[in-house]
């Protein structure tokens, strides 16, 4: 029987697999009917941030592809939990070749993560997709495998938002067209070269998507002056009350009235190629067609077609299917071709409308913090499977 007011102490060392832990149990008799039972941890995995970690081996995280060494911010988040490799991988065939067993995969977007390197990494536990879109990850495969596959929805919404505007803007208003023009000779000094344009304001500004991005979009085209107007099967009723912008309940009400097309959805079996011949025949003549988006849901043949017939005043596609490019592709050659409409009607950026060193950074530590949160038994976050 113990007295009250006496203390036991037991000390105690529980192994684990992948952790351990060890420190006391202390039993301190408050009232012969009350005995207050306490635990303290000096060391374990799954316990504070400021205990030292007990481990016979780090976990191991591969960096896919895009981001290389130095790996700073992520081993500032993971500290001491984790080895962090950056494989560099710059297909889905090279990262095959170079993919080895690992706890956690950060994934960018040169290449795709299949079923079957999922399957044969039997120590995964999480995939963490260092961006908003997940199309080139088998999330399916990976839910099956108990797996969970999460991404970064909000890291670059404003800077791909002033980017879909930029490529408007530049068209809209002719700078591309006529600073192009320019730099190849004086002889194009007018702006009759770009004869018509039109006020912005007035001019509807569509919207495929209005999730984050798209919302961030249709606020700027808004305080512009554009008539904003989205198309979002999947959206509840009363975006549109909330933003101040109008809904079209088809996509074809959509390109019917849109002298700004704006893709900002994600890519499935539903958006491929959602921009096609067809869509773009919809389209007011002397539209513009911008793709921030998924490179796959705009047809490439359909905007060369556009371009051509005049239905496209001009493209901006700062994403296109196949990154980077082949110099044999039809839409490369038709824009480096000065004899076509391509060559100062089209903008191409390298899928680069993400990127602020701020959003990198955001996409980064954001991926690395829920790869930290799963190592330490916590919830983590933006789980898409």
């Amino acid at each position: 029987m113990v007295k009250p007011g006496r203390n036991l102490t037991y000390p105690f060392d529980l192994p684990g697999k992948g952790f351990s832990a060890v420190g006391n149990i202390s039993l301190q008799c408050v009232q012969l009917s009350h005995v207050k039972l306490s635990i303290e941890l000096s060391t374990s995995l799954y316990a504070s941030e400021n205990l030292r970690l007990l481990m016979a081996s780090k976990f191991k995280i591969l960096v896919t592809d895009f981001i290389t060494e130095p790996l700073d911010i992520e081993r500032e988040v993971l500290g001491n939990l984790a080895t962090i490799e950056a494989l560099n991988a710059l297909s889905t065939e090279d990262l095959a070749a170079k993919l080895s067993d690992a706890d956690a995969l950060i994934v960018y977007h040169f290449a795709k993560v299949t079923r079957e390197m999922i399957a044969g990494m039997p120590s995964l536990k999480l995939i963490a997709r260092g961006g908003a879109g997940f199309d080139n990850v088998d999330w399916r495969a990976a839910r099956e495998l108990g797996i969970d596959v999460t991404n970064v929805p909000d890291y670059g919404t404003e800077d791909v938002a002033d980017t879909a505007i930029a490529l408007t803007l530049s068209i809209a208003r002719g700078t591309h067209r006529l600073s192009h023009l320019c730099q190849i000779g004086t002889e194009h000094w007018t702006y009759e070269k770009v004869v018509p344009l039109h006020r912005i304001r007035g001019q509807v500004f569509g919207l495929i998507g209005c999730g984050n991005i798209g919302s961030a979009a249709a606020l700027r085209a808004k305080a512009m002056g554009f008539d904003v107007v989205f198309f979002d099967p999947h959206l509840a009723d009363g975006k549109d009350k909330a933003l101040g912008i109008r809904r079209a309940e088809t996509f074809e009400e959509l390109c019917r009235q849109s002298n700004v097309l704006s893709c900002h959805c994600e890519l499935n079996d539903a958006t491929r190629h959602l921009v096609n011949r067809q869509a773009i025949d919809w389209l007011p003549d002397a539209s513009i067609l911008v793709n921030t988006a998924r490179g796959g849901v705009v047809d490439p043949a359909a905007v060369l077609d556009g371009l051509e017939s005049g239905k496209l005043m001009g493209a901006g596609l700062d994403v296109l299917e196949k990154e980077p490019p082949q110099d044999d592709d039809p839409l490369i050659q038709a824009w480096r071709n000065p004899n076509h409409p391509a060559f100062d009607r089209l903008i191409i950026t390298p899928h680069a409308a993400f990127y602020s060193q701020q959003g990198l950074e955001d996409m980064r530590r954001k991926s690395s913090q829920n790869i930290r949160r799963m190592l330490t038994g916590q919830p983590v976050r933006n789980v898409i499977n």
